[in-house]
């Protein structure tokens, strides 16, 4: 096969990478925050069943009622506090560290620009 048949595999290959990633993306950032929290909940039970936890032991290892946990996955409401109980005990509290992070921003700061963002206490009236 000449070289250009690879080369075009290649390119292929990643550009249905990318539009998949693409595909992700936008499939995120335009879900309501009910579906949000329905696809949360989806990922917890997977992870729960992955770990062959049942509901009652997951209960029982994260102190989260049983019936929380079951309306929890069948409707995605929860409080943030047993949220965050059930994501330390299936071992998922790290995908919370990246909630709030700054956005980079959008042009080049000046270093005085920047002490004086990380100084700020209180927000803008």
């Amino acid at each position: 096969m000449p070289p250009c048949f690879y080369i075009n595999i290649y390119y292929n290959i990643h550009y249905m990478l990318f539009c998949n990633l693409m595909d992700i993306m936008m499939s995120f950032f335009m879900q309501t925050p009910q579906e949000m929290l329905k696809k949360i909940a989806e990922k917890a039970r997977t992870k729960r069943l992955s770990l062959d936890l049942s509901q009652q032991t997951l209960s029982k290892k994260s102190g989260v009622s049983y019936s929380v946990i079951k309306k929890f996955e069948q409707t995605g409401k929860i409080s943030l506090e047993s949220l965050l109980k059930l994501a330390l005990t299936l071992d998922s509290l790290i995908d919370f560290d990246a909630v709030f992070l700054p956005r980079m921003p959008e042009q080049a700061m000046s270093l005085d620009e920047l002490m004086q963002e990380s100084k700020r206490k209180r927000g803008r009236k």
